[in-house]
Parts: structure tokens; sequence; C-alpha cells
């Protein structure tokens, strides 16, 4: 079986490298997560200049302050955060706030040890660490009031901001007691893990739907994003990028028109050693509106490089070269002897899956500003991996790190594409090359056309059944770009189990699922063409988003084959033996919920309409989130798909805000839907096509199907929720229409031409 990447389990924080300082200050009570040494006290927070204490800060009026390590791009993690926080503080709702985080290491996340924002980790990974966090400065708010009010500690009852003395009706909030100064008790490590959190029985904040810190915010537009920056002396860049995604580079720019236009600078061609950019120029002016301009004037001559002939056709083709090679990748999975079980199954199908290159598009798009203070280069912008990006971000600028501040804004959209800094490069070389701050945003085109983008993907699929329509037999070949590897992070990538050295387990996720089948093989393998010519970022549901688009299909055509019901064949394989156990009930449990919820088995459906199923444990095996879902879906006799309502079922374990969890599980579904239906990019001359959102065409408002959700609550440790609905619906839309006209698609998107096609076969 694999080895997952060893950071990403709750199970391996490591609080020995860590104290816990609860202490005074002038401006109030301080609680966080020091470094390795007592000395480091920690201020409490200045909003005003964004300069936060760890995790939180009670000041003298009462105000608990959370400070947020991850980035907020409208999932409301940073208000999840703080009702942790309150939960086991015992703090009124109504006195939180949240504040985000600058790129401090005093800010990593407690388990992977940097600040990153993804796979749908954040509750799951903070939820002990900040619990502990809110428990141990509930403990010291009593001790100390306790002592101003003369009383034993443990006969007081802490609710609401108050902390009560039920037998001398004595109280003190905790403004009161921040005032008194006493509060000064510190923890260890060893006194953090020995705390005895709530039960989930006593739990009064967690599982309730208190309002989002964050919307007042977002509404009175106090909430500043990286493109409401704004700084004295700031001037702006606008980008011209080549018409090759990767890999141009510049020959010579004639600026002579641009110097006509008003207000231009200077016009700078990047040179980016870090390599995350190339062939860019930036022309810098004034204003945006001048910016632009001048970009559009100058002249620019490039050489395309070695991939400017390359095509979606071209990687595609390779895919399928490498996937026919006996020696490429490695092995994700080996189990048992798949080959040999073919030569003796009773029925072995074979099939390939594919998916295209998909943008990620957030609305607000790419931008960066940048500025020098001396040695100190500042730099702000929305960013879900500030610890990357900053090391990025002083490679542009030939600095150390450490001179590099970062300040996180308020992300609009972010789904993947604001875990890359290319935005930071233009901005951080134009400040340099100009000596002013510098904000750089990108054009729609801009952001579309040099996305780190979803890879394009071919997966071959081989099963075998025994005589009794048992599966006893799968291979997996799963071919793409390694978005992960282009990191350049080793403790992100995992040993493949064959010992051929470290592969890109974010490519293969989901592969590796919670099915009983005894002989079972996955390789990963690297089509370097599209690593080079389309380099591929995290698209919200990662790997789960290709990979169960294939073992859900294909679990669907062995059901077909062998005359069984899909979902009741899902059941039959998820038996939780060995190493499913556990695992394999939930999803079980999971899928028997949203069948139930959408009726499935229990009505005749119109000619033409049909309902499927998947089931899903995105992300990661070891930090699986349990998703089903059941597609409603109307075939025209055209091919056009129309679907009807989606019903998704997902166990979240423990729940924090019931309402949030909903708002992203139907967002994620709808997400899913629309990379399943509507969304596609293609290589062409070695740049991307689409532009805009006239030829990339996302799903619309008009086309929204009823989305009814289940959440199953049960008090397991919480699990994520951003993106597993995401990777469930492909698949069941799929499904579904094969069981409406009898079309098996297995390409995405699942466009009409596609149905009709597969109608006619």
């Amino acid at each position: 079986m694999n080895k997952h990447v060893k950071n990403l389990t709750p199970e391996t924080t490591d609080l020995s490298r860590r104290s816990f300082m609860v202490g005074t200050a002038a401006t109030g009570l301080v609680l966080g997560y020091a470094g390795s040494g007592i000395d480091q006290v920690l201020a409490a927070p200045a909003p005003a200049n964004f300069e936060p204490s760890v995790w939180y800060a009670i000041a003298p009026d009462g105000l608990v302050t959370v400070t947020c390590g991850k980035a907020d791009m409208g999932q409301h993690v940073a208000s999840t955060m703080a009702q942790i926080v309150a939960e086991e503080l015992g703090a009124n709702w109504k006195d939180m706030r949240v504040q985000l985080a600058s790129n401090d290491p005093k800010f990593n996340d407690p388990v992977l040890g940097a600040q990153i924002t993804g796979g749908s980790w954040s509750t799951m990974m903070n939820f002990d660490a900040m619990s502990r966090a809110g428990a141990a400065g509930r403990i010291a708010l009593t001790e100390a009031a306790a002592a101003s009010m003369g009383v034993p500690a443990g006969e007081l009852v802490v609710r609401d901001s108050k902390i009560s003395h039920p037998k001398s009706k004595k109280s003190m909030s905790f403004a009161e007691v921040v005032k008194s100064g006493k509060a000064t008790k510190t923890f260890t490590a060893d006194d953090l893990k020995a705390i005895k959190l709530k039960s989930p029985d006593q739990y009064t904040m967690i599982g309730v739907s208190v309002p989002q810190l964050d919307i007042p915010l977002k509404v009175n537009g106090t909430a500043k994003y990286g493109i409401d920056v704004m700084l004295p002396g700031m001037v702006y860049g606008a980008l011209v990028t080549p018409p090759v995604r990767y890999g141009a580079t510049v020959k010579s720019v004639d600026d002579a028109a641009a110097k006509k236009v008003p207000g231009f600078i200077k016009a700078v061609t990047l040179d980016d050693k870090t390599t995350t950019t190339t062939g860019w120029v930036v022309a810098v002016a004034n204003t945006y509106a001048n910016a632009k301009k001048a970009a559009a004037a100058l002249k620019i001559d490039y050489d395309g490089g070695p991939n400017a002939k390359l095509s979606s056709e071209s990687l595609l083709t390779e895919a399928k070269r490498l996937q026919g090679l006996s020696d490429s990748g490695q092995f994700f999975v080996k189990d048992g002897d798949p080959n040999a079980a073919f030569g003796t199954a009773a029925k072995v199908l074979e099939a390939e899956y594919t998916t295209n290159i998909n943008i990620h598009a957030p609305m607000e798009p790419m931008n960066a500003t940048a500025e020098f203070k001396g040695d100190i280069l500042h730099i702000y912008s929305g960013n879900q991996f500030a610890t990357r990006s900053g090391a990025i971000a002083a490679g542009a600028a030939g600095i150390d790190p450490k001179f590099v501040v970062m300040h996180q804004m308020w992300l609009g959209g972010g789904f993947g594409r604001r875990l890359d800094a290319d935005m930071m490069v233009p901005a951080v070389q134009a400040a340099k090359a100009v000596g002013k701050p510098v904000k750089v945003i990108y054009t729609r085109e801009n952001d579309m056309t040099m996305d780190f983008s979803r890879p394009l993907t071919y997966q071959k699929v081989k099963a075998g059944v025994d005589g009794d329509g048992k599966l006893v037999a799968l291979s997996h070949d799963v071919v793409s770009a390694w978005p992960t590897q282009r990191w350049g992070i080793p403790d992100f990538l995992s040993p493949s189990v064959d010992k051929k050295g470290p592969l890109d387990a974010f490519t293969v996720n989901g592969s590796d699922f919670f099915y009983t089948v005894p002989n079972h093989y996955v390789r990963a393998i690297k089509n370097e063409m599209a690593h080079n010519a389309t380099p591929s970022g995290q698209l919200r549901s990662v790997a789960p988003g290709w990979t169960f688009w294939a073992v859900e299909s294909m679990v669907d055509e062995i059901a077909h084959a062998t005359g069984k019901d899909p979902a009741l064949l899902r059941v039959e394989l998820l038996d939780g033996k060995g190493k499913n156990d556990g695992g394999a009930q939930r999803l079980r449990n999971t899928l028997l919920a949203a069948m139930g919820l959408a009726g499935y088995g229990t009505k005749k459906l119109p000619k033409g309409e049909g309902m499927g199923v998947a089931c899903v444990s995105s992300q990661e095996r070891a930090t699986a989130s349990w998703t089903a879902c059941v597609a409603h879906v109307a075939v025209a006799p055209s091919g056009e798909v129309t679907v009807k309502k989606l019903t998704v079922a997902t166990d979240v374990g423990t729940q924090v805000n019931p309402d949030g969890i909903r708002a992203q599980v139907e967002g994620a579904a709808l997400w899913g839907m629309s990379l399943a239906l509507f969304e596609k990019a293609t290589l062409k001359d070695g740049g991307i096509e689409q532009t805009n959102f006239d030829s990339y065409t996302p799903l619309r408002m008009s086309q929204l199907p009823e989305v009814a959700v289940n959440v199953i609550a049960n008090g397991e440790k919480a699990t994520g929720v951003g993106e597993p609905a995401v990777t469930v619906v492909a698949p069941a839309i799929g499904n579904a229409v094969f069981n409406a006209v009898g079309a098996r698609v297995r390409g995405l998107p699942i466009t009409a031409e596609a149905v009709k096609a597969a109608m006619k076969a």
C-alpha cells in the first residue's frame, strides 16, 4: 500500500517544538504558540498595521481577536477558527473578531509546519490546536478570576465571556480579568496535551450556525482585498505575456509608442531566476489605465521556445505513448497480482478516461503590490501558500526570504490558483526597477492564459471479474503533469511502493479507494511534455477530480457488465475488510444516506431521464472526507444533458458551522457540475486558446439544478468539506447519462456532441 505525504495527518503534530504562552501586555491578554524560546513574547494585535499575535488575543474591552493563519477566500475559514476557539474559551460570539496572519513563521500550521491553505485540510488539521488554545485561555482566565474573587477556581463557570461563581454570586467579565493583570499562567507542550477538551455533548458553540464574522466586513467594504491596496507613491504595472504558455523568451522590446502614453514610466523585461515566469514584460505607468495603454503599445519580439508547436492533441498522444511503456511511472498502489488475476478472470473490461485542461478563473484576478522599504520587501496580496510565495518573491528580488514581509489580504476566490506566486514576480521586479511601490493587476486574459491550470489527464483502467461477478483485479494508470513536484518541496512528494523514487501523490490520490479488491495496481506516470508546456497547479479537488472520474465510472461499467445495480455493487465492495476497515463503512453509510434522500430506485423515471451514483473518499486516504452523490439528469435526443437534481451526502465527523458546511458542499457540487459539463481549455501552438468567459464557459446561474444536501455529523474528528463534493459529481452525472440513454462518455467535459456520438455507438 502507498505511503502518504508524511506531514499531512493530524497525528504528526509536534507540540514539543513549541510552548504555549499566556501573559499580559499593555493592550490585552495575549495567547499563542511561541517559538523555541520563552523570550519570544508576542505583542497584542495591532489591526491598523496588521501585526497580529499568535492565534488570538483578548483586549481590555473584552474583544477576542483570532488570528487566522489560513487564506480566507470566501469559505469563512477565519470564522471557523474563531468558532473553535470560542467553544473552549467560553467567549460570547458577539465579542469575537478575526484578522489574517502575516508570513511570520510563528503562524505556521500546527501540523504542516508551513502556511498553506488547500486540500480541505484547514479544519481537520487545526481543530485540536485551536481547541487547546481556547481551553488554555479559559484556564488562565479562570485561575486569575479565582485569585481576584478569592474563590476556588474549580467552582467557577465560564460562559458568554463571563466567569461566574454560583455560590457567592460573584462574577468577572473577560475584560475585567484582563484589566486586572493577573492572567499570567504559561503552558508547556505537555500541559497543552494534558488539557481535557469538551466532549461533543458539552458543546454550546460547535455545531451552531453562528453568523460568519467576515460577512459584515465584506458588506461594508472594510475587508481589503489585494486589488484594493493603495500605498503612497504607488504606480501600476500591466502585463504583456507571450503567446506561448511557458518557455518563451523576449528577444527585443520596442517602447517607442509606449513612451507617447501619458504617465508611462518604464517597460521591465522580467528576469525571473525562480523560473515561475518566462517571456513576460510589465509596463509601468502612473495609473492602471495608462499602464494598460502602454502595455498595448509595446512591440515585443519573442523566441517561442521548445513548446511553441505543442497542442492538447500533442499532450494526449504523448500520454498514451507513456502509458503503453511497461517501465514508465512509479507504483502508488501495488497489492496482489492483477495481471495473473486477469488471466483467470471470467470477464475483463478495459476503458480509457480523459480530462481536459481546466482554468481556475477566480473573480478577483491575480494581483500583487510590492514595496521596498530599505532592505525589507513588503508584498500585499491574497495568497494560499505564504511560505512558498515569500520565497518566490525573495528569489525574484534577489534577497534572503527573511527580508520579505507578506501582508495577507482577503481573497476574491482562490480554488488553488493562489497557491502560486507568479503575480508577485512582476510586481517585485517592477518595484525594484522604478524605485516605487508597484501594483500589478492581471487582465482576465492574462489570468486565463497564464493560469497554473488543472492538467490534461489520460487514464487507462482494466478490471477483471470472476464467474460470480465479483471484482477480483483492477489496474489503473494515471498520466498527467505533476503539479506538486513543480513546487520543488520534497516533503510534499511520496515514496513509490516500488522504490523507484518519489512520486507526486497529488496526481493519484483517490485511486487508492476503500473498495475491497484483492489485486490492485495504480501507476503514476509523469507526462514531462505536459509538465513543461502547461505548468500545472492544484485546482479545487486536485487528483480526486480525475481519479474518481475514472474509478467511479469503471465501477459503474462493471455493474452493468455483470447485471448488478451500480449502487448495490458499491455497497458490496465497501465491506470494510483489512486496511479498509472503518473508512469503507463510513463511505457505505454516506452512499446509503444519499440514495435514501434522492429516492434512488424507488421511482420510475420518464424516458430519457436517469439517476447515477458515485461515492468518494476525498481528499487523501489518511485525511479522507466521505461523500456520495446521486445525480438526476434528463438527456435530449440532441445529446444535451440537463441536470435536474444533485443529492449529496457527506460525513463531516464534527461539524463546526452547519450553515457554512452546507454552503461549501453546495458550492463544491456546483463546481463539480461545471467541470463535468461545461469547462474545457485547449492548448494550440503552445498557448491556451481560451482567454475570457466568452470562450471558457463555466456553469451559469440559469443552469443551476436543485441541490439537496445531507450532512452527517457523528462526533468523529472533523473532516474537510471544501473539495470532496467536487470529485463525486462528474462520475455521478456520467453514470446517470448512461442510465438515461445508454451512452457511456469517458471524457470530461460531457458535451452534447459526445453524448450523441455515444448514443449512436
